[in-house]
């Protein structure tokens, strides 16, 4: 049973990159495996895969797929017999084989391949060697490993050491673009006199596996237990550390050649002290990286002949941008460092002057060798100083030492300050220096690179070194299978190579063995390793063979592509003469390779976690295995834990820089299966995980974490694993690490091509496709950093993160915001971006960048804040009129969004403030400024942009520029600015800043913004104008318009504002009103004006078919224009409106009623006037309608309440003062009407006979009818015609309604009920109730007056008359309605009077009793009072009624006379069917008594036809005269009705002057006066019409 390891590296495949997306399947004995898909035409894999193989006839098939939508295509085949395969335990650098077309078929296997096609792979094949070797050559290795291991147990001389070996030292990167040289650059590393590193500004920093970019397969979890402590505290712990040994391993070992400084204590410390207070995971995935953030600084040792101390002097700064010192004390013997060391603490504070001690064996340091009295004197002079602090800086040390909180290289032995709880980045911030005492923000100060000539001169040469032997273009090696006829050992994993079960794969070139699996380890340049080997084995000729091939190609690209090297010379500035010396050097170190390197590393295994459980138990039984080149040791076994501590330390010699670190966790198993595992496979143990570093990419010292790698595919592997690794290179302890090398190269490149030859004008590459980030200047520049990135290790991400630093000094210019936000993306990518294999976050992946975390999130943080200051003048940064600027500040914007993305994707920040507020914020500031500016610059601008006329330029006094409380010209200017801002921001800047369309519309946050804070102005302005008012209101007025239409334009539907009632109304309110107040009198100047007018022309009709004049019109037009100037203001505040429609009605009001008095005033002299009185009638009715109409465009039913009712007031007392004007143009035909009912009334009285004849008399009387009327009909006929046609309609009822009453009274008064012919008679009756005393003359008027009355036909004529006039005033339905005259009370009078005429007079009187209830009431100065007493009785047989009425007295009589006085009672009883009986009885009378006592009794009768309440008792007091007529004290009325229930009654009667009648009274009184003949009625007219006789001395 074989073990066949196979490495998948790349291919080269012929088209287009963007039409491969390819991945390897590999077949062999029914077993299939596959790679990840990788895009391009030069893929890159670099996956492991291991098959059992029991059957070496076969062959191993390799299949190359492109990925497709639906299937997948083949690209070509490889097959490699099995046979072919050589034996090997290293990987090799692999083989190049052609993929053919089609497969060669025998006996339905496949047995070879034809058709070759254009593309190639490159796979590594071999068989790992068996681990039952024979006793006698494990003896042999056992010994070979041992000698190996105790190189450091003598105390040798370095000089003699250095003759047998290189020493040990760091080494440089690992490249990444180049698998042949990223692997096994053993012997090739061209590197010898620089390699360097920097100190970690964290004690642990990441150190990335560097498998990570070899494998795209899963990617380390790298943890970082980030120790942030300061030399000083370290030193405080020293002399625990040294009495303890126990608790960290002592100075002496703590690194393997290093200094014997404690602060590098394994993480022991770290562990001990902070528990992992800051345990970063960092993840590199894919990334095409080798890490080096733990960079240190070396200074020179010097190494003593006796061996026993190398002496160091370090300094390391404090982080607080004090700079560093290095002394460099080359070749000095150590007892110069007592001399050396006050130098050293007199400047800088955190001084640590390091003794460096070898190590004895592997543990133990001698027990107190010489150097350590020398580090324990200088400790304590150092933390003497150190508590003395100085802050001195030194400008002479090289700049990657220089200090600065993001920056600074520390020390390989310092240590940082445990009590700075602020991280500090992990790479010395070189392009980003700090001076902390100036307070530069550094993410935009100079870069130091440029100045630091030591750095650049170095740079230069590795450069060249890069360049002249590229990477890109080194000669793979050429793998054949191979079989080893005597056990050999692959010269990767040292398996064993032997026989046909254990073929390997052997170099045609360089000869190097090695397992098929293993050969892409071995990927160094095979011509390099090649001439080294012969070298070494004196094969001479040889040598020069491969070292005239390496020369041939050098000069080949030298000629090929000398612009590459002027541009170098030129960027660092280099003469012809010094480069040409250059080129030779560089090209002669390449030709040494790496034959005289030589490092010492201490690989201390700290921890792992999260392994995978192997065992029944659910557990697992870890060690680990670590190898470098051919040295292996192992760990202790920690039982039954998947998180193990192990915190082992291993020390070893490396003499290639090419070699690899392999570190191997297994799971310890004894029983039988391992046992028989053991047999077959070589392995007793499970396989828990690996992970391979490149040695060339270590420096300094690091704490990292790896993630744990599959080694096939069939692994199961989890977890990761903790290494702290410390590496010193022999030669380059004071060189500066490669990644601020290339730092140093690609800002000088930056510097020479934007500054020097672009004039500060930063030249954007033309680069396309996915890739197209990566390429960050034109092709020669891009080459020179890419080829440098290559050759030693620096990560593409790295250079992406030093072009943006070098950018972020340049982001204004144009076109540099776009590249920045396309490069900041995919940096974000790159770390955010995590694959499905790995849990580890972002944030961790990020902190352990080598570009530094603090260092590029101050820069970033730094480039934000740049980014908002500039933004927050974006009108100025960025002009509307430039198209460019335009797209730059769309640019600028991404980015922002970019940075939010980072810190909330990568970073890991809770709630980044976001891009759409940060631009929103700064476009808010940007406003706020431009509106101050304008605010100032009003005058000024407005005249520059808007002023058409050059000659009208007024030059206005500075102090009148501005706001004025004298006038209001500035703020229509401002207003007009302000509009030409919004629309600048609405139509320029809003389409361009449209990323967040939801949040950010740049037109609208203008327009709100600048309303802000012009209302703030404006209201401040309009208070100021209100106390002194010192303009016109109709200026406020048009100011109050501009600001409106501002308002309605751009802000009303703003969201800030919808729904919104604004303030600006109210600011114009007091304005308003003022107006308002000045218009009132403005419109009764107007209405004055407009009557006189209308009066001078004759109240004309205005036209045909209006029936009105035109003072009317113009009137309402005024008011109406008034109203159209308030209804313009569209004032959105209901209250202010309110307030406006208010104080308006009340202005319409007055104008109304003063016209309505007006015309009430001179009304009456116009009624003479035919058509006049009806015009003016007209207008006071067209003022309702007008009014009616201003009432709805005021808002009808919507009005505020009290306008309306105002308003509703009007329209009542208008319509009052069209009923006055109607009533008196109504009484002024009252002579005429009179004039022709007098004549009715004679035609009337011609009418004879009776009414109750036949037809004929029906006839007669309809023929008599029409004759009473022609008189009336003739004079209404001529005027109604003429009312119709001038009236308006309701003007014309009103009228027809007045000359109805008219006729109607008329009538009744001079037909029906006509006045005597002596003017006494009716006339005296109607004066009767008013006038005192005339009875003598009623009396006699009674003799002499013949009866005066109507005769049923009369009435019959008259009643049909009635009718037709009604007829008449009806008008078919033009006229009034008939229910109106049906019901007027006009009509029922007179009819009620003609109904009268035909009752007799009991009935009439029976009448009078039942309906005039109040005769006596309503006394309020009686004149007396009598006290009746009064009985009531009923036959029961016959019914009929009798009343006893008893006068028992008078009192309180008031009565003057100069006479005898002497008073009785009189009592009538008043009632129907009366004439036949006794109706009055009279008391004696009795002398000068005021209060007379008469107790008389008198008995009337009243007949059973009629109840009580038919009856009334009249009761009058007078006063006895003897030949002459008594006179009347006073009367009081009872009626019976009131005592009918009781039966009886006895009261005391007030006397009243006279009785109270109403009209129908009135009307029976005057048709009974007329009975001349009936006594009963002569009777009841005299008594009813008594009045209280005038006193003497009245």
């Amino acid at each position: 049973m074989s073990l066949l390891c196979v490495r998948v590296k790349k291919a080269k495949l012929h088209g287009p990159p963007d039409k491969f997306n390819t991945y390897v399947t590999l077949k062999v004995q029914n077993v299939k495996s596959t790679t990840v898909a990788v895009r391009g035409d030069q893929p890159c894999w670099e996956q492991d895969f291991m098959f059992e193989i029991s059957r070496l006839d076969l062959g191993l098939i390799v299949e190359v797929w492109n990925k497709g939508l639906i299937w997948d295509t083949l690209v070509g085949t490889v097959w490699i017999a099995l046979k072919a395969i050589h034996q090997s335990d290293e990987e090799g650098p692999g083989e190049w084989s052609t993929l053919e077309a089609e497969v060669v078929m025998k006996h339905d296997e496949i047995c070879g391949t034809k058709n070759p096609t254009p593309h190639k792979i490159l796979l590594d094949t071999r068989f790992e060697l068996p681990f039952d070797i024979p006793e006698d050559e494990a003896r042999y290795w056992t010994r070979k490993l041992e000698q190996v291991n105790s190189l450091g147990d003598d105390e040798y001389s370095f000089q003699e050491e250095v003759q047998k070996k290189p020493l040990p030292s760091a080494a440089s990167q690992c490249s990444f673009e180049d698998a042949d040289s990223a692997v096994d650059d053993r012997d090739s590393d061209y590197r010898s006199e620089t390699s360097n590193s920097i100190p970690p500004p964290y004690h642990t920093t990441v150190q990335p596996n560097a498998s990570v970019h070899q494998f795209t397969g899963p990617a380390r979890l790298q943890k970082q237990g980030v120790l942030r402590d300061s030399c000083a505290d370290s030193l405080q712990n020293y002399d625990l550390d040294y009495r303890e040994p126990v608790a960290v391993s002592p100075a002496g070992s703590s690194r393997y050649g290093s200094s014997c400084n404690v602060s590098q204590e394994s993480s022991h410390l770290s562990e001990l002290e902070h528990s992992h207070e800051s345990a970063h995971g960092s993840e590199q995935e894919d990334d095409h990286q080798e890490r080096q953030s733990n960079h240190s600084y070396h200074s020179s040792g010097s190494y003593q002949k006796d061996g026993q101390a190398w002496l160091k002097e370090q300094e390391e700064p404090h982080g607080k941008g004090e700079k560093e010192k290095v002394c460099k004390t080359e070749e000095e013997p150590a007892d110069h460092f007592a001399a050396k060391l006050p130098l050293e603490l007199e400047k800088p504070r955190d001084v640590d002057a390091g003794v460096q001690m070898s190590y004895q064996g592997d543990i133990e340091p001698p027990p107190f060798p010489p150097a350590r009295a020398h580090w324990i004197r200088a400790i304590s002079k150092v933390r003497l100083q150190l508590q003395q602090g100085q802050d001195e800086a030194d400008p002479s040390k090289p700049p990657w030492l220089k200090g600065g909180p993001a920056g600074g290289l520390y020390g390989i032995d310092s240590m940082p300050d445990l009590r700075k709880k602020k991280p500090i980045p992990l790479v010395s911030d070189l392009s980003l220096v700090q001076s902390r005492k100036a307070g530069i923000t550094s993410a935009m100060a100079t870069r130091t690179s440029l100045k630091d000539e030591e750095l650049k001169s170095h740079v230069y040469k590795k450069t060249l070194q890069a360049l002249i032997y590229p990477i890109s273009c080194t000669t793979p090696h050429n793998f054949e299978v191979w079989t080893a006829t005597t056990p050999t050992y692959c010269y990767e994993c040292e398996g064993l190579l032997w026989g046909i079960a254990r073929q390997g794969m052997r170099c045609g070139e360089c000869g190097v063995k090695c397992h098929e699996k293993c050969q892409d380890l071995l990927n160094a340049d095979c011509l390099q390793r090649a001439a080294e080997k012969s070298s070494k084995h004196g094969a001479e000729d040889r040598t020069q063979n491969f070292i005239m091939a390496m020369k041939d190609r050098m000069k080949i690209r030298e000629r090929n592509k000398p612009e590459i090297f002027d541009l170098i010379r030129d960027v660092f500035c280099e003469s012809k003469m010094t480069h040409a010396q250059q080129m030779k050097t560089v090209k002669q170190s390449v030709l040494d390779g790496t034959s005289k390197w030589s490092a010492k590393i201490t690989i201390t295994v700290v921890c792992a976690q999260g392994l995978q459980a192997k065992d029944k138990t659910g557990s697992s039984d870890p060690y680990v295995t670590v190898q470098v080149g051919k040295t292996k040791k192992r760990t202790k076994t920690i039982f039954g834990n998947l998180n193990p501590v192990w915190e082992e330390k291993f020390y070893f010699e490396c003499h290639n820089s090419s070699d690899r670190i392999k570190v191997r966790v297994w799971d310890e198993d004894d029983d039988i299966k391992s046992r028989v595992k053991q047999r077959l496979k070589r392995e007793s143990d499970d396989f828990l995980g690996q992970t391979i570093i490149e040695v060339r990419t270590l420096s300094g010292e690091m704490d990292v974490w790896y993630n744990l790698e599959k080694r096939t595919d069939k692994s199961a592997v989890s977890g990761a694993i903790r290494l702290q690794i410390s590496v010193e290179i022999k030669g380059e302890e004071k060189v500066a690490p490669y990644h601020i090398q290339y730092t140093c190269l690609h800002e000088n490149l930056f510097h020479h091509l934007t500054d020097v030859q672009g004039n500060g004008v930063v030249k954007i590459p033309d680069a396309k496709g996915d890739d197209a980030w990566k390429v960050y200047f034109d092709e020669t520049a891009q080459e020179i950093v890419d080829e440098f990135a290559m050759r030693y290790g620096i990560e593409s991400i790295y250079q992406a993160m030093t072009h943006f630093a070098c950018l972020s000094s340049k982001y204004m210019c144009p076109g540099v915001p776009a590249v920045m936000s396309t490069l900041l993306a995919n940096i974000n990518a790159y770390y955010a971006h995590t694959t499905a294999s790995t849990n580890v976050s972002a944030s961790d992946r990020f902190a352990a960048s080598n570009f530094g975390k603090e260092r590029f999130v101050k820069l970033l943080d730094q480039l934000h804040n740049s980014l908002r200051i500039d933004l927050s003048m974006y009108r100025n940064n960025f002009p509307a009129s430039s198209r460019e600027r335009l797209q730059d500040l769309k640019s600028t914007v991404d980015l922002l969004t970019s940075i939010t993305f980072f810190r909330m994707k990568v970073q890991e920040l809770q709630s980044p403030p976001r891009a759409s507020q940060v631009v929103k914020d700064c476009v808010k500031a940007c406003l706020n400024s431009t509106y101050e500016y304008i605010f100032n610059n009003c005058h000024e601008l407005y005249s520059r942009e808007y002023q058409t006329d050059p000659n009208k330029t007024q030059d206005l006094p500075p102090e009148e520029q501005g706001p004025s409380i004298r006038n209001l010209d500035f703020w229509p200017k401002l207003i007009t600015l302000i509009v030409s801002i919004i629309e600048e921001d609405k139509n320029s800047y809003t389409p361009v800043l449209n990323q967040f369309p939801q949040e950010l519309a740049v037109g609208k946050i203008s327009a709100e913004v600048m309303w802000s804070l012009f209302a703030q102005d404006m209201k401040y302005a309009m208070e100021e104008h209100e106390k002194h008012r010192l303009c016109k209101s109709a200026d406020y007025m048009n100011l109050h318009f501009k600001v409106k239409w501002l308002y309605n334009e751009y802000v009303r539907d703003l969201p800030a504002f919808k729904g919104k009632v604004p303030e600006y109304p109210a600011w114009f309110e007091q304005f308003v009103m003022q107006w308002l107040d000045e218009n009132e009198d403005v419109s009764l100047d107007f209405l004055h004006g407009a009557l006189e007018r209308d009066k001078k022309d004759g109240f004309q009709q205005t036209s045909e078919h209006a029936l009105f004049s035109c003072s009317v019109v113009d009137v309402f037009t005024q008011l109406n224009q008034s109203f159209e100037i308030i209804k313009k203001l569209e004032c959105p505040d209901p209250v202010i409106v309110a307030h406006y429609n208010r104080r308006f009605a009340k202005t319409i009001g007055k104008v109304l009623m003063q016209y309505a008095d007006i015309l009430s005033k001179s009304f009456e002299s116009y009624c003479s006037k035919e058509k006049l009185p009806c015009i003016l009638m007209n207008n006071i009715q067209q003022l309702r309608v007008q009014l009616e109409k201003m009432f709805e465009a005021m808002g009808g039913k919507e009005l505020d309440a009290e306008a309306s009712d105002h308003l509703k007031e009007l329209q009542v007392k208008l319509n009052n003062v069209l009923d006055e004007l109607s009533a008196v143009f109504g009484n002024s035909f009252q002579t005429r009407i009179d004039e022709c009912v007098k004549q009715m009334s004679d035609i009337l009285c011609q009418v004879k006979g009776t009414a109750n004849s036949a037809a004929n008399a029906r006839n007669t009387v309809a023929q008599d009818a029409d004759n009473v009327l022609r008189p009336l009909m003739d004079f209404l006929d001529g005027n109604l015609t003429l009312f119709a046609t001038v009236c308006e309609k309701t003007v014309l009822k009103r009228v027809l309604k007045e000359l109805w009453r008219v006729v109607m009274n008329t009538m009744e008064k001079l037909i029906v009920l006509p006045p005597l012919t002596d003017h006494t008679g009716t006339q005296l009756i109607f004066s009767a109730a008013k006038e005192l005393g005339h009875l003598s003359k009623l009396k006699d008027h009674m003799v002499r007056e013949e009866t005066r009355s109507l005769t049923p036909k009369q009435c019959a004529v008259l009643d049909l008359a009635l009718d037709t006039i009604k007829q008449y005033f009806h008008a078919g339905g033009n006229g009034l309605k008939k229910t109106f005259l049906e019901k007027s009370p006009d009509l029922q009078s007179l009819r009620y009077a003609l109904s009268l005429y035909t009752q007799t007079t009991d009935t009439l009187i029976k009448t009078f009793v039942q309906s005039q209830t109040a005769q006596g009431s309503g006394v309020d100065d009686p004149v007396g009072e009598v006290s009746i007493q009064i009985d009531l009785y009923t036959h029961p047989g016959t019914g009929e009624h009798k009343v006893t009425v008893k006068v028992v007295a008078a009192n309180d009589l008031k009565w003057q006379t100069s006479g005898m006085f002497r008073p009785f009672v009189e009592i009538t009883m008043i009632g129907p069917h009366q004439s036949d009986k006794k109706r009055k009885f009279t008391t004696k009378s009795k002398s000068n008594n005021w209060a007379p006592k008469y107790n008389e009794t008198f008995h009337f009768i009243l007949g059973n036809e009629d109840g009580p309440d038919a009856y009334e008792l009249q009761v009058c007091v007078k006063d006895y005269c003897f030949a002459r007529e008594d006179r009347v004290l006073g009367i009081a009325v009872m009626q019976l009705r009131d005592i009918a229930d009781k039966g009886s009654c006895a009261c005391w009667c007030p006397l009243g002057r006279r009785i109270h009648m109403d009209e129908t009274g009135l009307t029976i009184l005057r048709i009974l006066s007329q009975r001349t003949n009936d006594e009963v009625a002569k009777e009841f007219v005299k008594l009813k019409s008594e009045s209280r006789s005038t006193e003497e001395g009245t």
